[in-house]
């Protein structure tokens, strides 16, 4: 089932292919969806093509096609069936995450077929807090069994050098289910008074919520828990060498 504003986003790209061939800017669905930044249309095209109703064709720019579309759409009933042969399902995000007990002997190819690309929605402080993040820089390819519990992820640019003994590095690429809580001890991205964000282990006493850093360098900032807004948890990471 799709949220009102995917089905409208969905119906705003059908009706655009079938007048002009081509689908709308990410401007133009940002301002025909009422929405204040591109981000939530990222998400809601994200949304959609973990769903299977769009797919998003590689280098080339605005290239989006409608997969299929729902009854609300004039779409065809839903039937359930197997996956194809040698296919990908693409519900590796939303899906749950591997069963342990999954045959080791996987080949590349296999890997490969299962990795999903998510948005890298630009730097994250890990140090004194950064501006928020609020835009898609890129897109990152991801092992499936990397994206574990339900829900949607992305992916932040690591800057600074404050949660090095958790073996985050500067330059790394962390992977974030978003979430808007958090359990004691998690590495989250807090948005601090919805003007910064930094990647720090949350902990949350009372009334205060402490941003602690894994760096003797850096202390630990403590805030009124009114300031403080949990964007993620970290669940994986990436490193280029």
């Amino acid at each position: 089932m799709l949220t009102k504003k995917q089905l409208d986003l969905l119906e705003f790209i059908h009706i655009r292919l079938q007048r002009d061939g081509v689908p709308p800017s990410f401007d133009e669905m940002k301002d025909a969806l009422d929405l204040r930044s591109k981000s939530g249309i990222h998400r809601l095209i994200t949304a959609l093509e973990e769903r299977g109703f769009i797919r998003r064709l590689a280098h080339r720019a605005r290239a989006i096609e409608i997969v299929k579309l729902p009854e609300s759409l004039g779409g065809l009933p839903s039937v359930p069936t197997a996956a194809p042969k040698g296919g990908f399902e693409p519900r590796v995000i939303d899906g749950p995450h591997p069963s342990p007990t999954q045959p080791a002997n996987v080949t590349p190819e296999e890997v490969i077929l299962h990795a999903r690309e998510l948005p890298v929605m630009g730097k994250i402080a890990a140090g004194v807090p950064i501006e928020a993040i609020s835009h898609v820089d890129h897109h990152v390819a991801v092992p499936g069994a990397m994206l574990r519990n339900a829900g949607t992820h992305y992916a932040l640019e690591v800057k600074g050098d404050s949660m090095i003994e958790a073996g985050i590095n500067d330059g790394d690429v962390v992977i974030i289910r978003e979430t808007k809580t958090a359990d004691n001890g998690e590495i989250v991205v807090a948005l601090v008074e919805d003007q910064e964000a930094t990647l720090k282990r949350f902990h949350h006493n009372g009334t205060s919520i402490a941003l602690e850093a894994a760096n003797p360098a850096y202390e630990t900032r403590v805030y009124p828990e009114d300031m403080v807004k949990v964007q993620g948890c970290l669940v994986g990471l990436i490193r280029t060498y």
